[in-house]
């Protein structure tokens, strides 16, 4: 038998109101709905138990209520998880949810693979398959929370996510419109609830789609992977900057809308010999020299068969100490869960489901 059920995660709130209305039922269902689906973790319309049972089964006759599945986990020495979805064509991602004292930041995937080809990257070295769709993004927060529910986290661990980073697998503004679509849920009222100081999208610099972000009013925060102040060699590292170079890069930042105390994070990954000297910190203070924002330095995470090396901790305290003391706010940051291939940049699709 073809499959004709509507899949209930790509409806947004308005739409699945609508279409309730003309099966027939109360405008109030699809606040119950959402509430068991994003806030209850509901998997199938039997769970709803607020619902009659002649409308639940109306429901499941109409609507599938699909989900990602979980192939795989590893757990890091420093607690960082690292989780292989699978896809309903077959095709698997990657999320990694990261413990800290007051937060557990999920950090979420918006395409199977990336095509932006930074060569620091693991991530893109297995090519681009396709964009992922809204309820692909929004179901790895979910799932993962589903997981941690059922104490799938271990060590008898129960935590709710509090952050969002879309900074997984791929270029989140390459499909902006399902990303949007998804961010939407993840911060709309009826949805998952996330306030938009929680979730930040990570972009390597596509000028467009900053814009549009800047424009959607969807009040995220914007991270833009800078990892030089030079043109020549963030082209050769960032093959994107020969599309949208340094110039018009930081115009769109300088140009993006931001609210009172936010700041746009410029994430600048430390390559041995390559962008980590004391004139390339002095040009970086230089470069960003107006603009709200801090820096993350990064120092790299060395990968097989990598052309770059990770600079010693006494070059990237100096690089630090030069943007100090141009007052930005300039922390290191740690890598997390490097020993299960789940630090920045590591990750990739998998072929082997099970891993």
């Amino acid at each position: 038998m073809v499959e004709t059920r509507q899949n209930i995660k790509t409806f947004t709130f308005a739409d699945l109101s609508a279409e309730l209305k003309a099966m027939g039922l109360k405008k109030y269902r699809a606040r119950q709905i959402f509430d068991w689906l994003y806030r209850k973790l509901a998997g199938s319309f039997d769970e709803m138990t607020n619902i009659s049972k002649d409308e639940r089964a109306l429901l499941a006759n109409h609507f599938a209520i699909p989900s990602l599945t979980v192939l795989y986990t590893d757990v890091s020495a420093d607690g960082t998880m690292k989780f292989l979805f699978g896809l309903e064509d077959g095709h698997t991602i990657e999320s990694v949810l990261i413990p800290d004292k007051d937060r557990l930041t999920l950090c979420i995937s918006s395409q199977v693979g990336c095509s932006q080809g930074c060569r620091f990257c693991l991530t893109g070295s297995g090519g681009f398959e396709r964009n992922l769709k809204a309820w692909e993004i929004a179901d790895q927060v979910l799932t993962a929370e589903k997981y941690l529910e059922t104490g799938g986290y271990g060590r008898g661990i129960k935590r709710r996510i509090t952050n969002i980073v879309l900074m997984g697998m791929g270029e989140p503004l390459a499909n902006f419109d399902e990303v949007a679509a998804a961010l939407r849920l993840i911060t709309v009222e009826h949805g998952l609830g996330f306030s938009g100081r929680r979730v930040t999208l990570s972009t390597a610099g596509l000028v467009p789609g900053i814009d549009r972000l800047g424009k959607s009013r969807l009040g995220i925060n914007l991270a833009v992977s800078l990892n030089s102040a030079a043109d020549e060699v963030r082209s050769r590292i960032m093959p994107i900057n020969r599309r949208y170079p340094m110039k018009e890069l930081l115009s769109a930042c300088r140009r993006y809308p931001l609210k009172p105390r936010q700041r746009i994070t410029f994430e600048y990954v430390m390559l041995k010999g390559v962008n980590d000297s004391e004139q390339d910190a002095h040009r970086l203070a230089r470069l960003l020299k107006g603009i709200r924002c801090k820096i993350n330095l990064i120092p790299f995470n060395p990968f097989p068969g990598s052309a770059f090396e990770r600079p010693d901790e006494d070059t990237v305290a100096r690089f630090q100490k030069i943007l100090l003391g141009h007052h930005y706010t300039a922390p290191i940051r740690e890598s997390r869960g490097r020993d299960i291939s789940a630090a920045c940049g590591q990750l990739r699709e998998r072929t082997t489901r099970g891993g």
